[in-house]
């Protein structure tokens, strides 16, 4: 280690849907190292989509010790990593045994619509009984939906780990004998990573960051706490419920491997560390990250905003330990790059995902083609769990070129569809959207969204906002390069590269003529599979 050069670098790991990646930065947000794999996914039914949890971990590990050679190779000491971040993402649902620390099952992916039945077992509970909100005081029907919306700033969706664990206890055999003998731990994905790099079953923490828990709907969103009319409304008891914690805080060390005794300073759903990422602290900024999904946060800063037009109230971040929590409202698209994935995984139209920009430029238009990628329903704004896939407008003129551009298309209106509700709660028009994610690169894509969406997109060239959020917060933590979490003024040298501005070119009334047909084809995707009560 003498010859290596040691330096000043945050480490973060991105554990997405589809892959994980170890970033390292420097001050400014330079990336001094990468390395990224990917992991199997899993669809053992029509709806369900499944990971190893295992295999997330694994994936993890390796990234963490290629990066760490990566960066011996470049004459730097791996212990030039001061501090790691974690983000990831949300809502996917892992259970495990307390003794052996091993998966019970598969984890439930946050894309994954199985719970149907769930969801319209707790509708149906909501509308006849009600939720308990005080010791024998019951709010049902409207007054129901709208309790549990003001206690966890959600709705009833498949989308939420509460009715993914529901379905677990209910459907699976061994993971209802480990609840009934307390043997069983829940949490989301930053949850289960960080027990495993603090030892496991051997020492490793339980603990679960309050942006993740926000997606659980069992976390009342203004205490910050796991809610008892929650637990008790989904039929959960607490024991099984990880710590609360903050974004920003050291919570415990790395337990071997390369960067053991390295400390853990946070932790962060995906979509709010990209907003973290773009530097959107104030009240009114705006970010969308374009992954396997979509997904639009705009900052509402100390207060929480309820919608009325179907979008969620959620935490943004919470800066540290029993600081003030900043809030978010969310759009969420369900599918985004994954459509683009099924072009080329299942449909065999493309090689590689970056095909798709030249595939879909090679067509003037879509051919009157319009796509509605709802392959588990919709949510934000519709929150319809019973719609399903569409393409529509198809002819004998119709060619592989039409339907790629449809899709590029399908996620400009989608992205459309949330802005136009996030105009009529915040009474405001948004000039600009920044954006960022693996969708991005292409500048054909961010050319469409500009002219569907009617509005500026601003790309950055450092993308990897996900990443750069855990990465601030977890230099925040221990106070590193003068970062503080609660004053954004401290972030102000990083990331100061430039950015690309895509303008729109269409006219107002090819725009709204494009918009109609779109809202058309997504009422004829809407209610396809009827909704069970088992």
């Amino acid at each position: 280690m003498s010859d290596l050069r040691l330096g000043e670098f945050v480490g973060s790991l991105d554990c997405g849907t589809t892959s994980v990646r170890f970033i390292v930065f420097d001050q400014y947000a330079n990336i001094i190292a990468q390395h990224q794999l990917e992991f199997p996914q899993y669809y053992p039914a029509p709806g369900w989509h499944e990971h190893d949890a295992n295999e997330i971990q694994q994936v993890s590990n390796e990234c963490i010790a290629e990066v760490c050679r990566i960066l011996e190779r470049d004459q730097w000491a791996k212990e030039s990593i001061k501090v790691i971040g974690v983000t990831n993402q949300r809502e996917t649902t892992v259970v495990w045994s307390r003794s052996t620390g091993r998966p019970l099952c598969r984890a439930i992916v946050w894309t994954d619509s199985r719970t149907k039945s769930i969801v319209a077992h707790f509708e149906k509970v909501l509308a006849s009984t009600g939720i308990e909100v005080e010791s024998g005081q019951f709010r049902k029907g409207v007054d129901g939906v709208e309790a549990l919306r003001e206690i966890a700033g959600l709705g009833l969706s498949t989308y939420f780990s509460a009715v993914k664990l529901r379905w677990l206890f209910d459907n699976d055999e061994n993971v209802k004998k480990e609840y009934e003998a307390d043997n069983l731990l829940f949490g989301t994905v930053e949850s289960w990573i960080t027990y495993n790099l603090t030892g496991g079953f051997n020492g490793g923490i339980h603990v679960s960051e309050v942006t993740n828990a926000s997606r659980t709907l069992l976390m009342n969103i203004r205490t910050l706490q796991w809610d008892d009319r929650l637990l008790k409304f989904f039929g959960f008891r607490r024991s099984i419920l990880p710590k609360l914690v903050s974004s920003s805080e050291v919570y415990g060390l790395v337990a071997g491997g390369p960067l053991n005794g390295v400390p853990i300073g946070a932790l962060i759903g995906d979509q709010q560390g990209a907003l973290v990422g773009n530097k959107c602290f104030g009240q009114g900024e705006a970010k969308c990250t374009y992954g396997t999904g979509a997904f639009l946060l705009f900052c509402t800063g100390n207060d929480i905003v309820q919608s009325s037009h179907g979008l969620l109230s959620t935490v943004a971040y919470q800066p540290g330990p029993g600081a003030a929590p900043v809030y978010a409202i969310e759009g969420s698209i369900g599918v985004a790059g994954a459509a683009i994935k099924w072009l080329r995984d299942s449909m065999g139209f493309i090689k590689s995902a970056q095909e798709i920009n030249t595939l879909a430029a090679s067509v003037a238009d879509t051919g009157g083609v319009y796509f509605v990628p709802a392959f588990s329903g919709l949510l934000a704004p519709y929150w319809d769990p019973s719609a399903a896939g569409l393409l529509i407008g198809l002819s004998a003129y119709t060619t592989p070129g039409h339907i790629a551009r449809a899709t590029i298309e399908a996620n400009a209106f989608q992205t459309r569809a949330i802005l136009e509700s996030m105009k009529l709660d915040s009474k405001a028009d948004l000039k600009h959207l920044k954006v960022d994610g693996g969708m991005t690169n292409g500048d054909f894509c961010m050319e469409v969204l500009a002219d569907v969406g009617g509005f500026e997109v601003v790309r950055p060239d450092m993308r990897e906002s996900t990443a750069l959020g855990s990465a601030l917060l977890a230099g925040a933590a221990i106070h590193l390069f003068g970062w503080n979490a609660s004053d954004p003024h401290t972030f102000a040298q990083v990331n100061t590269k430039g950015s690309k501005t895509f303008l729109p070119s269409l006219s107002d009334e090819q725009r709204e003529g494009k918009w109609l047909a779109w809202l058309q084809a997504v009422e004829r995707s809407k209610g396809w599979e009827r909704k069970t009560d088992e």
